[in-house]
């Protein structure tokens, strides 16, 4: 994983004369045309991106085999929050998803719902961040469009991104390709995004202040891939935590799942955030850490893989694949008794991402 890039654009919009952002039907007019060529063109500038067209056309890819294609939609609240903010979300969410799939991503849109009212300095922030995150998984953003809604009809930003990314390799990273006797690993402790979102929301402080793992995770599946690792199948821990994400992939391969709590990295902050709201740390997001099932010869390699990326010093072997009843989540305790980890019948955080 590369390392954070920080920097500071001098906006060449006169912020001072737009100090909100007014009602625009239709998408037309003098203030629409100032953020796109006076923001979004110079903040995200590349190439493609100045071709100034309805579509960027895109040369394909020498080495590409296949491209991945996802999207994602961001609506978090607060829009700034401790170790990120929505523009970061959006980018690497997208980024991550691409990664997911042993793509390397490429390329992306950046579609904006903007409330009346809006501070300008605040999209200028949210811009400046997606342009650092863009440049931090390498990744242009090549297309974009906006709108802009009447006052109440959006929590300040709404962000939509859509990503393409390169395969250059013939695995299929899937649940479908999960195994019997596959290791299971996760990247990093688990629930920091979650909770760092819900101590801001409700205005609490710790002793120790709680940090969202918003990070990419392509460098380090990229690592995995020139080691001669082949995953089986790789799952972000977002929306649901690392619970969901076991569930859905027990689901999809038709396997049980058994995994070690003790196993699972919980920082004390987020255990203690997690027992004041009531919360299981497995079921909370994550916006910076993965799952991954690997053959077991290969866990030892990939654990050590893992371990040497940034953020990784709580990687670790968390369970295996049986065949056992299809579908299902198995847990030891930390006391060492078994029970089903199930999926959640609702939504556990909302407005998380």
């Amino acid at each position: 994983m590369s390392q954070p890039i920080e920097f500071t654009l001098s906006c060449p919009i006169p912020i001072s004369d737009y100090p909100a952002i007014q009602l625009a039907h239709g998408g037309g007019g003098r203030l629409m045309n100032q953020l796109i060529t006076g923001m979004f063109a110079v903040a995200f500038r590349n190439p493609l991106l100045d071709q100034r067209h309805d579509a960027s056309a895109i040369d394909w890819p020498a080495g590409a085999r296949r491209l991945a294609f996802t999207t994602d939609s961001c609506v978090v609240h607060p829009l700034f929050f401790p170790g990120g903010d929505i523009g970061k979300l959006a980018v690497f969410g997208t980024a991550n998803d691409l990664a997911m799939a042993g793509a390397r991503p490429a390329w992306l849109s950046a579609g904006f719902i903007l409330e009346e009212g809006l501070p300008m300095e605040t999209l200028w922030r949210v811009v400046q961040s997606m342009s650092a995150a863009a440049a931090e998984t390498g990744a242009q953003i090549v297309t974009g469009d906006t709108k802009v809604v009447d006052r109440g009809k959006c929590d300040g930003i709404f962000i939509n991104t859509s990503g393409v990314g390169i395969i250059g390799h013939d695995l299929v990273i899937a649940p479908s390709s999960v195994r019997e006797g596959d290791a299971v690993l996760i990247s990093g402790d688990v629930g920091r995004h979650g909770m760092a979102i819900m101590a801001e929301r409700e205005g609490l402080s710790f002793e120790s202040s709680i940090t969202s793992d918003c990070a990419p995770l392509a460098s380090s599946v990229m690592a995995l891939l020139d080691a001669g690792i082949t995953p089986h199948c790789l799952r972000d821990l977002t929306r649901g935590g690392l619970a969901s994400a076991l569930n859905e992939i027990a689901r999809d391969s038709g396997m049980e799942i058994v995994i070690d709590e003790k196993s699972v990295a919980v920082s004390e902050e987020v255990r203690g955030a997690c027992e004041i709201f009531g919360f299981d740390p497995l079921y909370v997001a994550n916006e910076g850490r993965f799952t991954a099932f690997v053959p077991e010869p290969q866990a030892a390699k990939t654990l050590a893989r893992l371990k040497a990326q940034p953020g990784g010093s709580d990687a670790a072997i968390i369970g295996r694949v049986k065949k056992g009843s299809a579908g299902l989540v198995t847990l030891k305790s930390a006391i060492g008794a078994m029970r089903i980890l199930d999926m959640l019948s609702g939504e556990q955080l909302p407005r998380i991402c």
